[in-house]
């Protein structure tokens, strides 16, 4: 697998709209409030940019990743088309599944989150201190989405996933929508850098970036480059994965609601290893940022694009270049 990716098909004028639905929503939560950029200076310094910034989500409405937004509006649309919903159950890889936890004590429902068994004990710990009952299953993450959907399917139970063709899945990607409706009040971007995972992030990025003219840039670890592998193929793509320190990354196939945005609004894609997210987390520690090794692989990639390569070249990445990495999570595991 290559590192650096140039995606041919990249044409953001057929990418969907950003959806609006979701930031009244989000803006009448309790506890709801924009999650700050960080300007860097001494990166930009050192990379020869004219600035980076980074979007600091490792405290979003009191949990450390943003996944509360895609939760919280999908969510809400689920008891509006199904009103009898008394369970939630959802696959993830921990911040997921931590975000739907939270979202259905707040609204008076029980939850059931599935988890693959490479998941680390932190992690489902966090999300039974929520209140939710954890299922681990031995498989991978595929196979506890696999789990999550066939109980959605039960009477009074809804799947809250991040992946799959439609419904909750396409709810998530609206919710995250806010999260880059409140960078560009932040800071003026001219490339967006931002994990991939199953592509839900990255398709609200991708939607927000061809709406206002920006490059996304999309970031997977070399062991889980499904985006990657989708985007060379010209069609989503099952891969094999063989675990990551990036737990929220370690995923074998696209979204299929992702998907379009993703096919045409992703401008390249990087792919790094653990080894270099983990520097990417020392870095940024030492400038005072207590980010987890998902959203340092935004940083891991950045020192990837800015060298001479075909991607940065496309980007005509130079001294004038403002790029904003999207730093997912905080400290989840320590």
């Amino acid at each position: 697998m290559v590192d650096v990716f140039v995606n041919p098909a990249f044409a953001p004028g057929r990418v969907p709209a950003p959806s609006d639905e979701a930031q009244a929503f989000h803006a009448a939560l309790e506890g709801y409030a924009p999650t700050p950029v960080r300007e860097l200076p001494s990166l930009a310094a050192a990379f020869g940019l004219a600035a980076v910034g980074l979007k600091d989500e490792s405290d979003r409405m009191g949990l450390p990743a943003f996944k509360i937004l895609g939760a919280s509006w999908a969510t809400e649309r689920v008891l509006r088309e199904a009103p009898g919903t008394h369970t939630l159950v959802a696959a993830s890889a921990g911040n997921h599944g931590r975000a739907v936890a939270r979202v259905a004590a707040g609204r008076g429902l029980a939850a059931r989150i599935y988890l693959p068994a490479r998941s680390i004990q932190s992690r489902r710990d966090a999300i039974a201190s929520e209140g939710a009952e954890v299922v681990v299953v031995e498989g991978t993450y595929e196979d506890a989405v696999t789990r999550a959907a066939a109980e959605g399917a039960e009477p009074g139970v809804s799947a809250l996933t991040d992946t799959g063709a439609a419904g909750t899945a396409a709810w998530v990607i609206d919710g995250y929508a806010t999260l880059f409706a409140e960078t560009q009040a932040q800071f003026e971007a001219d490339v967006i850098v931002v994990p991939a995972g199953v592509g839900s992030l990255a398709a609200a990025a991708a939607r927000h970036g061809a709406a206002f003219g920006i490059a996304v840039v999309a970031v997977e670890p070399d062991t889980a480059p499904c985006l990657t592998a989708s985007l060379a193929a010209g069609a989503p793509t099952a891969i094999t994965t063989s675990g990551t320190t990036m737990a929220g990354l370690d995923c074998a196939e696209i979204s299929p609601a992702a998907w379009p945005s993703l096919r045409y609004g992703i401008a390249g894609t990087l792919v790094v290893s653990d080894r270099e997210a983990s520097l990417a987390v020392e870095e940024l520690d030492e400038l005072g940022l207590a980010i987890g090794p998902c959203g340092a692989a935004t940083l891991a990639a950045l020192r990837k694009l800015v060298g001479a390569n075909e991607l940065g070249r496309a980007l005509g990445l130079g001294a004038s270049s403002r790029l904003l990495l999207i730093a997912t999570e905080g400290r989840t595991d320590r």
